[in-house]
């Protein structure tokens, strides 16, 4: 989603990953990293961080960078990762049969990846 303010913050591209099969505080593990970084640094902290988190993230990261090249004219190197949050999302239940017929749950978080860049030249 690409969003034009009126004052002086300027234009502002927003992404969002939802449903992510991953839990709320492993992604904001990764997501602390980079808050607030310009896009070039923001790449290579994610390819050189060792979580599985990242991977995602990275993907969210180089789709707004993306978006605001193609459909805004937006130079990517004056990017910067204005907010980015994570959010609890729906869990996953499932059932695991057990021994003398009875059951087990099973849990699978997901989480809902925000991430806002802003263009640091206007």
């Amino acid at each position: 989603m690409i969003k034009k303010n009126s004052d002086t913050s300027g234009t502002e591209i927003k992404v969002l990953a939802q449903h992510i099969h991953m839990s709320v505080f492993k992604a904001r593990r990764v997501i602390d990293q980079i808050r607030g970084r310009s896009y070039e640094e923001t790449l290579m902290i994610l390819e050189l961080l060792p979580y599985r988190a990242s991977y995602p993230i990275l993907k969210l990261v180089y789709s707004a960078a993306a978006n605001a090249s193609h459909n805004m004219g937006l130079n990517e190197t004056d990017l910067f990762i204005s907010q980015a949050q994570v959010n609890g999302g729906a869990i996953v239940k499932k059932l695991r049969p057990r021994a003398r017929g009875r059951s087990y749950s099973i849990k699978k978080p997901t989480c809902h990846i925000t991430i806002v860049l802003k263009d640091k030249s206007k």
